[in-house]
């Protein structure tokens, strides 16, 4: 019989999405013997239908905010967990990283931090519909359908993102995005990272058609931390997309990251075993 505690694994949605879109992964990881939570932004409600009807409590939460927030979760953990991020909450894993939280993270298509200067055109064509308005910074903003389907499931078919959509979408705060974008022409930002801080392994991973984080975002970032002495890897998906780790193809991208968390040296929890005559 086996006494080894599971590795927790705080998972970091990003805009747009609710905590629930991580439902799969922690389902496999549970079973993969680690011990997963998914906790909210702050103003997240319990379900996206709650989101939907009442987003105000989401509104005006930035960067730095919600960095504290997942530290403070993290903090009551019984160990340092993995940290897996999407999107935004990939930026927030990096400033977790940077700040000596956490044993290791995953990076999935994460939002730039200050000193990535890359603005391919089509990430400012995707954020347009949101920072084309300045009313919008103390706002939740969702996305309509048709942006969803167009710049966030691109590489999936429409009915596909048109699902996705129904089932983990809902309006989410537009400071971090503001935050991010003035970020290339501010000195100081609340979207920094320390990438030379001592930090456990990292994997970031990109969609080769990410309209909302382009691959060579991704990589610039990659370029950066790979200055770091920790183990710091990169993965491409060619033709997968900004919601590649909640649609069709996810199991490719955790089976992915639990590849990189097993060569990382922070494997899940094997199974207990019955005690004989049990």
């Amino acid at each position: 019989m086996t006494t080894s505690v599971p590795v927790p694994v705080v998972l970091i949605h990003g805009l747009w999405l609710h905590a629930s879109s991580w439902d799969n992964w922690v389902t496999l990881l549970q079973e993969r013997g680690y011990q997963p939570v998914a906790p909210g932004w702050p103003g997240d409600s319990a379900t996206p239908e709650q989101m939907r009807e009442n987003p105000e409590p989401a509104a005006n939460h930035g960067i730095a905010e919600i960095t504290d927030h997942y530290a403070a979760i993290i903090a009551a953990l019984p160990a340092a967990p993995v940290i897996i991020g999407h999107s935004f909450g990939g930026l927030i894993t990096e400033r977790l990283l940077g700040l000596g939280v956490g044993r290791a993270g995953v990076a999935i298509a994460p939002a730039q931090f200050h000193g990535v200067h890359r603005l391919p055109l089509v990430q400012l064509e995707s954020a347009w519909p949101v920072l084309g308005h300045p009313s919008n910074r103390t706002r939740a903003v969702p996305l309509t359908r048709d942006q969803f389907a167009g710049n966030f499931a691109n590489a999936v078919p429409r009915a596909e993102a048109d699902a996705l959509y129904d089932r983990y979408a809902i309006p989410s705060p537009a400071l971090p995005l503001f935050e991010g974008a003035a970020s290339a022409y501010s000195a100081k930002s609340d979207a920094s990272v320390d990438t030379a801080h001592e930090r456990g392994p990292l994997l970031m991973i990109a969609g080769g058609d990410d309209r909302t984080v382009p691959a060579s975002v991704v990589h610039s970032a990659y370029k950066i931390q790979q200055k770091n002495p920790a183990v710091t890897e990169y993965q491409l998906f060619p033709g997968r997309g900004h919601s590649q780790a909640i649609d069709h193809g996810w199991r490719e991208v955790a089976d992915c990251a639990l590849d990189f968390l097993a060569r990382a040296g922070v494997p899940g929890a094997p199974k207990a075993e019955a005690s004989p005559g049990a």
